[in-house]
């Protein structure tokens, strides 16, 4: 069996159509923001399967549903205060932040380990420390959507019942700082969690047991200092649980009630406060170095 031999009058060369491209160049900063809103947008399950939109869509309404119960009834009651402050909230929440977090960091960054794809992120123009900031960035800004939406309706209720406007004023925007706080360390501990593995469901557990077993680990040990009468301990045990150090700071400097046991005597004064301020900016930084260093090893 033969084959016919290629010579150069049965060679063709065919031109397909490719040629280079010469339009705008929008480089790291559009990749960054592209990403971005990619993963804010996917922490809400936007651009996704409908499937991907029933958990953060019902934990978002879940966060809301007190908010407008309590409106419901000052509005009703024409009560002079929120029974409720707005630092408080997130603390009396916290469950259901934890949930929300731990369904979607792992979602954020477990799948482009998986899958690996993190280095066809890192091709030009965006690097290490965009995809980081981005993911970082996009974890945080949805934990404060979840987080900051009920006290939006708590601040609007409270108007619409002619609460007293300065009182009411001050309060939401003490409440803002504490979940923008919040949503930075929360955010930086879930993303840390998922990135330590491909696998979404140990990502998942991580989270949860992070947030979970220390906050109760904590709570039971200011118990029994409570029990013993040594509210000293109280203090410096709450630096061992990110919801612990979040309750701390509010008390400290935003005029908030504690949850530790005993009350008021047990919470940290301006002295404690600051370093329970400390230890959550160290945290933050804590996990943005953690996460650059993580894709420094994955990312090539």
């Amino acid at each position: 069996m033969s084959t016919q031999a290629q010579t150069p009058e049965t060679t063709r060369i065919h031109n397909i159509g490719y040629r280079n491209y010469d339009g705008p160049r929008l480089g790291r900063a559009y990749a960054r923001r592209a990403l971005f809103s990619q993963s804010l947008r996917g922490a809400y399950g936007l651009g996704r399967s409908a499937k991907s939109k029933v958990l953060p869509m019902i934990l978002f309404a879940v966060m809301c549903v007190p908010a407008l119960i309590i409106v419901a009834v000052a509005v009703a009651t024409k009560m002079k205060d929120l029974p409720l402050d707005y630092t408080r909230y997130a603390i009396f929440t916290q469950a259901v932040i934890g949930l929300y977090l731990a369904a979607q960091a792992p979602q954020s960054v477990s799948r482009d380990l998986r899958f690996k794809t993190v280095p066809l992120y890192f091709s030009r123009p965006i690097e290490r420390l965009d995809y980081v900031l981005a993911k970082y960035g996009a974890m945080a800004s949805a934990l404060f959507l979840l987080t900051a939406s009920p006290l939006v309706i708590l601040y609007i209720g409270s108007l619409l019942a002619k609460m007293d406007f300065a009182d009411q004023s001050k309060g939401f925007g003490q409440g803002l700082v504490s979940v923008a706080l919040l949503s930075l360390l929360f955010g930086g501990i879930g993303l840390v969690m998922a990135a330590l593995t491909p696998r979404r469901g140990f990502g998942v557990a991580a989270v949860i047991a992070t947030l979970v077993i220390s906050y109760g680990a904590v709570s039971t040990l200011q118990g029994i200092a409570y029990g013993t009468d040594n509210p000293d301990a109280i203090q410096w045990l709450g630096l061992f649980s990110p919801v612990t150090l979040i309750d701390g700071v509010q008390t400290a400097f935003l005029g908030a009630t504690t949850s530790f046991p005993g009350g008021a005597e047990a919470g940290p004064g301006a002295g404690v406060g600051a370093v329970y301020l400390l230890v959550v900016i160290a945290l933050i930084l804590g996990s943005y170095a953690v996460l650059m260093r993580r894709y420094r090893k994955v990312g090539l």
